[in-house]
C-alpha cells in the first residue's frame, strides 16, 4: 500500500490568527493530542515577532517542550529571516521553514519586502539553516492567485521553486493561500511544474475557502505528489480572503486517502479527539466536511460499546 505523509500545521497556522490565545500547556496539549493520533510532523510555532503575531510569543518555550516530551515527533518550524532562525536554533530546531510570496506586491503587503529582496531573504535563511544541519521547507504562497495581483503564472512560480532548488532546499511547499485553486488548475499546474521539480521535493497546502480543498488534494495525488499540508478540524485560515473555511482538514484527507488504498498511519478517531480539545479552548466550532459524520460514527461506536459492556 502506497503512503501519503502529512504535516498538520494545526498548532502554528491554525492558532496564528485565533483572536484566543492559548497557553503554552495548551499548546502542548494539542500537539501531544496529535501525537497520539499517529502524526509524525508537526508544524508547532513560528519565530516571528511577538509583537506583530503575539499567538506564537512562546515560540522557543514551546518548541523546547515539544522536544523533550515527543522524541516521536519531527517538529519543523517557521522563521521569517536570519534572526527568526538563530532564535530557533537556540530552541533547538531540526527543520524550518520560510514563506516567499509569488507576488511583489503579496510580499510588500506582508514583510514591506519586494519579491527580489523577499526570494533573496529566503535563500539567504535555508543556506545559513543548512550550514547548521537541519531540514528546509520553503513555502511559495499565493502559488494560484494572489489577493492584489491575481493570476499567479506559472512560469513565475516554476522561476521561484528553482532558485529554492538552488538554495538546495529539501522541499518546496506549493500554498494555495486563499483557496482559490480548482482540480483542473492544479493538474495543469503540476504537470508543467514537474517537468523541472522532481515530484518528491513538492508538498501542497490547500485552503477550502472554496470547498475544494479535499478535490484539489485528490487532483495533487494523481498527479503524483505524496506529501501534504493539513490541519485537524481545518483550523486556521486566510486572513486576506474574507469567510475562508480554514485549512484542508487533516481528518478530510485521511479519510479520503485511506478510502482511496493510500496509507496514512493516523487514526481517526485520535484526529476528532483533537477536535474536541481545540473546540474547547479556542470557544467556537471546529471540523471539516466529514466530522459531523465522523463524529456521528464515534457516537455510535461509543454506545454500542457501553451496551456490550452491560452484558458481559
Amino acid at each position: 500500500m502506497e503512503s501519503i505523509w502529512i504535516t498538520d500545521v494545526s498548532p502554528r497556522d491554525g492558532l496564528q490568527n485565533q483572536s484566543k490565545l492559548l497557553s503554552t500547556g495548551d499548546k502542548l496539549a494539542l500537539i501531544g493530542l496529535l501525537a497520539a493520533a499517529g502524526l509524525r510532523r508537526v508544524e508547532v510555532t513560528s519565530f516571528v515577532s511577538p509583537t506583530s503575531v503575539p499567538q506564537m510569543a512562546d515560540a522557543a518555550d514551546l518548541l523546547s517542550l515539544v522536544i523533550q516530551q515527543f522524541p516521536q515527533l519531527q517538529p519543523t518550524v517557521l522563521v521569517p529571516n536570519l534572526r527568526g532562525l538563530e532564535r530557533a536554533r537556540h530552541a533547538g530546531a531540526g527543520e524550518i521553514s520560510v514563506v516567499l510570496a509569488a507576488t511583489e506586491t503579496m510580499n510588500r503587503k506582508n514583510i514591506k519586502q519586494g519579491l527580489t529582496d523577499a526570494t533573496q531573504n529566503c535563500q539567504d535563511t535555508v543556506r545559513a539553516a543548512k550550514s547548521m544541519g537541519m531540514r528546509t521547507r520553503a513555502y511559495l504562497a499565493v502559488a494560484f492567485d494572489c489577493p492584489f495581483e491575481g493570476v499567479t503564472p506559472v512560469p513565475t512560480l516554476i522561476a521561484l521553486a528553482q532558485q529554492m532548488q538552488a538554495a538546495q532546499v529539501d522541499e518546496i511547499v506549493i500554498a494555495d493561500t486563499i483557496g482559490s485553486a480548482t482540480p483542473g488548475r492544479v493538474r495543469d499546474c503540476l504537470s508543467i511544474l514537474g517537468q523541472g521539480i522532481p515530484m518528491n521535493q513538492l508538498a501542497m497546502h490547500f485552503h477550502d475557502t472554496r470547498g475544494l480543498a479535499t478535490a484539489n488534494a485528490w487532483a495533487a495525488l494523481e498527479g503524483g505528489i505524496r506529501r501534504f499540508d493539513a490541519s485537524t478540524g481545518g483550523l486556521g485560515g486566510c486572513p486576506f480572503a474574507p469567510g475562508a473555511a480554514g485549512n484542508l482538514a487533516t481528518e478530510d484527507l485521511v479519510l479520503m486517502a485511506q478510502g482511496s488504498g493510500f496509507q496514512t498511519n493516523i487514526e481517526i478517531g485520535g484526529l476528532l479527539d483533537v477536535i474536541e480539545f481545540a473546540q474547547l479552548k479556542i470557544d467556537r466550532p471546529l471540523g471539516g466536511r466529514s466530522y459531523s459524520w465522523l463524529a456521528l460514527q464515534k457516537l455510535k461506536g461509543d454506545l454500542e460499546a457501553r451496551l456490550l459492556s452491560q452484558f458481559k
